[in-house]
């Protein structure tokens, strides 16, 4: 056996049986594979092999990159992709952040730096050694992004584009501003109290050296007036233009009048308070708060954001079933009917069917549910959600903006956008507020200027003004409201109403749908009754299911699967089928050359046209569900439902009992099927045979007496009653006109969630009454301390932010 080598390029083994030259110097060089080979004589070729003398370490193994890779690198040259990341300049120049990796030493930063200098079409390249990042600019009429990747993995490392949300990217940018002016403020705060200080310590200073004091400080605080300050300004002529007194107006008429003092100071040689370093040091901790605030609200509020970043941005489209052959895809081209292979491990990009494959799917992410469903051929799959255990072949039924996730998302920015009572009513209050703290201050600076000591007069009302802003007025609401949205939203309970959760904490009485809501809605037919005497059983039921047709509510769909036998079909047409919402179908059949309506539904809307319905159809009636099947001649026959109740239900109305919460059935079904399940759970006030009108009519007359109701339903005959309820919970399954108008969406079936829906509704409306209570407190307390002098304008900057900081600390307690 020969003496073993090591490879030249990253000094792996070279396999007895490998022979890949790399010509170094005159001399034959070792590789291990392949990739390697190819990656050193390209870096050799280029006339780069000084690399091999400078590096500090081996490179990482190289492999040529498989077509797969290639592929994809492609679909970044695509504009709707370089929307997300690229940012487009004059002269054809285009810009991208790239993030790098297998880089193990300062070396390699310079060999992908003179790999991409050297090639055409690129301007400019920074790269970061320490975050392994590279700011690439290039010309986009001479070279693609695909190939300077490209170039990059043919080096033996690898790139990718920097991908982030625009919306998080928007947020990263504003921090950063936020940081920039929260830096310049602190280093001016410093820098004034430099000058200040002597002031402060010694009352006998020469007026030539107070003058470069005052100068000193005059030239230290403009950084921090015109460019920290500028967020208020730019605040306070935003409600200057809108007619309004928002929080920023009093902050900028302080700092304003504070600047005003200090120059007039200057510019007189008054021996007297500098002023910069007040407006220093108070623009930076408000600063430092609305910082702190505002990332405090992002974290209350992010759950949108989590959702958005669940689907991906490529995706394995299949060319064709009937072999494996894929491509790398961009989920925004996706469209309808598309063939998909997700991988174990990869998120489900779109709303679908599974065609092929058996796995299981992981839809905590969406549902708050951790245990995995089971998919296979048939199954529905979610956007969003994660596949665990092996391929599946998925058809995109619904993609992009028509998702069930991007539904979720819209409800859920939709709730986060609207204002409930609680929080107009403080925003108007503290709108109020603030305009008769303006007024309030006139008669403040006045008393001081001349009853009291006017050389306070200035800094006593700039405290004023700050001091008493009502920040944490406005955001006591909206603050818990975002925190316990958040917090529900990881539950699979999805609030879509802004008002919802003030809402749910006064509900007196919940109202339930039967079948679908109580029961798992998954009906199956237990007995077929034939009353005809002329017509086969096979005939009967190929009617029924020809008038269900179409339908999606439960019922329907066990007529539709009942098939006992297997019969020769009869030839029927059918024509004019008309829907009578809760109640049932009627149409125009011809069958056996005669022409007659049908109807099938309650034997209440059958009576309509077959008559009187037989004596045995009561018999019938108490074995389960009952739906009939008639005509001009008569009842034809008859098929007995059965329903099972969810699991959970149980649990579920036992705590409503404990939370004193009046529970009732409203059912469409029979009397003896309501009865029955209702005196199981042990609810006393049930309604059967209601009609969608019954069903509205019963919830007005709850209301109508003071009860606040909620309500829980599924289908489209539930609608009415779901938009009149205080509150609607529209349960997992939901039929989309029932979904879009419910104020609650239960994103799984688990029903133990809803008295932990209201118990945190409960907790949200307390830790809103403790902010309200702890916002107005402290500005009656501070408003008296701020007009007596007690308050100096740094001090009350941070009363201000630590009030702000106070509330929003309370309301994220509601996430846990």
């Amino acid at each position: 056996m020969s003496e073993s080598q090591s490879c030249f390029h990253c000094g792996l083994p070279v396999p007895d049986n490998i022979h890949l030259p790399i010509h170094y110097e005159n001399h034959d060089e070792p590789a291990c594979c392949a990739g390697c080979q190819a990656v050193a004589q390209g870096i050799i070729d280029a006339g780069l092999g000084s690399y091999y003398k400078n590096r500090t370490a081996n490179a990482e193994k190289a492999a040529l990159p498989p077509d797969e890779i290639l592929a994809q690198l492609k679909l970044y040259d695509l504009p709707e992709v370089q929307a997300e990341f690229v940012e487009i300049l004059p002269e054809h120049e285009k810009e991208a952040m790239l993030m790098l990796s297998g880089i193990t030493c300062a070396a390699c930063v310079w060999l992908i730096e003179q790999k991409l200098l050297r090639q055409t079409g690129i301007v400019k390249v920074e790269l970061n050694y320490s975050t392994q990042r590279a700011r690439v600019r290039w010309d986009d009429s001479r070279v693609q992004l695909s190939e300077i990747l490209a170039l990059i993995q043919n080096t033996g490392y690898t790139a990718a584009p920097y991908d982030a949300q625009k919306v998080e990217a928007q947020a990263q940018k504003e921090r950063k501003k936020m940081l920039i002016r929260l830096a310049v403020a602190g280093l001016a705060s410093m820098q004034t109290m430099m000058f200040a200080l002597p002031t402060y310590l010694y009352q006998d200073i020469e007026p030539q050296y107070l003058t470069i004091l005052h100068w000193g400080g005059f030239l230290m605080v403009l950084p921090a007036m015109f460019y920290s300050a500028q967020p208020f300004f730019v605040g306070a002529i935003r409600d200057f233009r809108n007619k309004r007194t928002g929080m920023d107006t009093p902050v900028a008429l302080a700092i304003t009048l504070t600047f005003i003092a200090g120059v007039s100071a200057l510019i007189s040689n008054a021996n007297q308070g500098m002023y910069f370093e007040s407006i220093a040091m108070f623009v930076f901790f408000l600063l430092a708060g609305r910082f702190m605030e505002q990332a405090a609200r992002r974290k209350a509020g992010d759950a949108a954001e989590r959702l958005v970043k669940l689907v991906p941005a490529f995706c394995h489209k299949l060319l064709n079933l009937n072999n494996d052959n894929t491509e790398e895809f961009p989920v925004v081209s996706l469209k309808m009917g598309d063939l998909i292979v997700v991988r174990a491990g990869e998120i489900v990009p779109v709303d679908g069917i599974v065609l092929q494959g058996e796995s299981e799917i992981n839809e905590a992410m969406l549902t708050g549910e951790s245990v995995p469903v089971a998919k296979f051929s048939g199954s529905r799959v979610t956007a969003g959600t994660l596949n665990i255990a092996s391929p599946l072949i998925i058809q995109a039924e619904q993609v992009g903006n028509q998702t069930r996730l991007a539904h979720i998302v819209k409800l859920l920015d939709r709730a986060l956008s609207q204002k409930p009572h609680l929080a107009e009513l403080a925003e108007k209050y503290a709108s109020g507020f603030t305009l008769s703290l303006i007024l309030l201050a006139i008669p403040t600076f006045l008393v001081w200027w001349y009853f009291a000591d006017a050389s306070k007069a200035l800094w006593v009302t700039v405290s004023l003004l700050v001091i008493t802003c009502p920040c944490a007025l406005s955001l006591a609401t909206p603050a818990a409201l975002a925190a316990s949205t958040g917090r529900l939203a990881n539950s699979g309970i999805l609030i879509a109403r802004g008002h919802a959760l003030e809402s749910l904490a006064q509900i007196t009485d919940a109202v339930f749908d039967k079948t679908g809501t109580l029961t798992q809605g998954k009906l199956s037919v237990n007995q077929f009754v034939n009353f005809s005497g002329s017509l086969q059983d096979n005939e009967l039921i190929h009617i029924a299911k020809l008038l269900e047709q179409q339908s999606e509510h439960p019922i329907a769909k066990a007529i539709i699967n009942y098939t006992p036998d297997t019969f020769r079909q009869p030839e029927i047409q059918i024509a004019q089928k008309l829907n009578k919402i809760g109640h049932g179908i009627s149409a125009q059949i011809t069958f056996n050359g005669n022409t007659e309506i049908w109807s099938i539904g309650k034997p209440e809307f059958v009576t309509q046209i077959a008559g009187t319905p037989p004596k045995q159809l009561h018999k019938w009636a108490q074995q389960g569900s009952l739906i009939t099947l008639g005509n001009q001649h008569g009842f034809q026959a008859a098929f007995v439902m059965q329903d099972v109740e969810k699991a959970d239900v149980a649990q579920m109305l036992q705590q409503f009992h404990q939370q004193n919460i009046t529970l009732h059935i409203l059912s469409g079904d029979n009397q003896a099927a309501v009865a029955k399940l209702a005196n199981q759970l042990g609810i006393t006030h049930y309604v059967a045979s209601a009609t969608p009108e019954d069903k509205l009519t019963y919830v007005q007359q709850l209301q109508a007496s003071g009860k606040r109701v909620l309500m829980l339903g599924d289908g489209i005959n539930d609608a009415p009653v779901l938009a009149a309820a205080n509150i609607s919970v529209a349960v997992a399954g939901s039929a989309d006109v029932a979904r879009d108008g419910a104020d609650v969406v239960l994103l799984n079936d688990d029903f133990a969630a809803l008295p932990n829906m209201l118990a945190q509704a409960t907790k949200t409306k307390t830790v809103i009454r403790q902010n309200l209570v702890w916002a107005t407190l402290y500005n009656a307390l501070v408003v008296p301390l701020a007009m007596a002098g007690w308050v100096t304008p740094w001090i009350a900057a941070i009363g201000m932010s630590a009030s702000s900081l106070i509330v929003v600390s309370n309301a994220l307690r509601l996430r846990k």
